[in-house]
């Protein structure tokens, strides 16, 4: 099944790459009254651009100053988002206002979620330092993080002239066009990702667990000689079971104690969502790095050890994956001011699409970036659940769990 996933997306490559030489060629030689390439393609490519280095800053900065890093994030998030909303808005058509407003109710319940979840930075901030305490990544780790975003950035910029291609060419299929090639970034740069996960989390599980160093180079050219069809498949499954599971407890916790029709709803969704994930999550994603898994036989023997050992609580309210998503928030929305001001103020009517095309390349960029970060996290929790009383774990994960039980209790 792997291989038949992998098959796919290589084979998807290669049609995407066929349609971008077909859009190029049909749109951008001749000369459209409509289309202004002059205007269209610097605001989104300087917005490329500008995503590759603030991407790789906030790595750099998560993993010099967590704590920083990570509080930051959390109200850069909200912020930069609000701004983009008011961008929106100030364009004037039906299209960017209801972009806006959706945007500005965005901010205002990520706002809302960073003051809930404020009481639990400190457990987090901790994790993401204690996990990045072993030494370094041996290697070239730094290496593949640069060539890993380079090769986003290149990737970013051929559908950037397909997305101009069909712009240009103006015919009925522009928005299928569009659309492909943006589902194609997705999956791709998830791909990218996740890749990046499985090689890390394997040099940091080998250490925790057994104490090798294993070079990162090595790490990497296995992963890609043998690993390719599960990282396909988990690129393209985790995404939305973990998307499933994070609305089901974002539901669970609106619903509260309000109604006991609401909240018997919004409980059997939860279970349901606490089932699917166990098919499909990021912490699979070590054991198929490390035994060479499939990602759903890999994702449920770990979800087991999680909840063999009683870690599954803490897992719930762990907020790695939410910095990590909050951080592509706040980059994308940063790059979707880059373009959408300068667009804005050379071409107004291009304002709307690039300012979103821009959010988009600027959130995928950055949860490449920090892939780094959340490998470890996952690396740290796996390598506790096989073996809690290894004399390479502090008190950390233990004095957690003791006291979601006092609070439970």
């Amino acid at each position: 099944m792997t291989r038949l996933v992998e098959y796919l997306f290589f084979s998807h490559l290669i049609l995407i790459a066929a349609l971008l030489i077909f859009l190029a060629a049909q749109g951008l030689p001749r000369h459209h009254h409509h289309f202004r390439p002059a205007h269209w393609y610097p605001p989104l490519l300087a917005s490329t651009g500008s995503a590759a280095i603030l991407s790789l800053l906030s790595q750099w900065i998560a993993g010099c100053s967590p704590s920083k890093a990570f509080k930051a994030t959390f109200w850069l998030a909200p912020l930069s988002t609000c701004a983009v909303a008011v961008l929106l808005i100030n364009v004037g058509s039906v299209t960017s206002l209801v972009a806006g407003v959706t945007a500005l109710l965005c901010a205002f319940f990520l706002s809302l979620y960073g003051c809930w979840v404020s009481p639990r930075f400190y457990y987090a901030i901790r994790v993401l330092t204690v996990s990045n305490a072993p030494p370094p990544l041996k290697g070239k780790a730094t290496s593949l993080l640069t060539l890993s975003m380079l090769i986003g950035t290149l990737y970013s910029c051929f559908l950037i002239i397909g997305i101009g291609g069909a712009r240009a060419g103006k015919n009925n299929f522009e928005a299928l066009y569009i659309s492909i090639l943006l589902l194609s970034m997705a999956w791709t740069m998830q791909v990218i990702k996740y890749t990046l996960l499985a090689t890390i989390t394997r040099v940091k599980y080998m250490y925790l667990a057994a104490g090798n160093d294993v070079e990162t180079s090595l790490a990497l050219r296995e992963t890609v000689k043998q690993l390719m069809g599960s990282i396909c498949a988990g690129s393209f499954l985790v995404p939305i079971l973990g998307g499933v599971w994070s609305s089901a407890r974002a539901m669970k916790l609106a619903a509260g104690d309000t109604g006991e029709f609401l909240f018997s709803c919004a409980d059997c969704y939860a279970g349901c969502a606490s089932t699917l994930v166990m098919y499909g999550n990021r912490w699979g994603f070590v054991h198929v790095g490390v035994y060479n898994k499939g990602i759903m036989q890999a994702s449920i023997d770990v979800w087991e050890l999680f909840r063999k050992i009683e870690l599954e609580p803490l897992i719930n309210s762990d907020l790695t994956g939410s910095f990590c998503f909050l951080s592509g928030v706040a980059v994308g929305a940063t790059c979707s001011l880059v373009g959408g001001i300068w667009a804005f103020v050379i071409h107004k009517s291009y304002a709307t699409e690039l300012t979103l095309f821009a959010f988009f390349i600027g959130y995928f960029m950055c949860r490449i970036a920090m892939a780094w970060q959340q490998a470890c996290v996952t690396a740290y929790y796996v390598a506790y659940a096989e073996n809690p009383q290894s004399p390479r774990f502090d008190n950390t994960i233990p004095d957690r769990i003791q006291r979601l039980r006092r609070l439970q209790a």
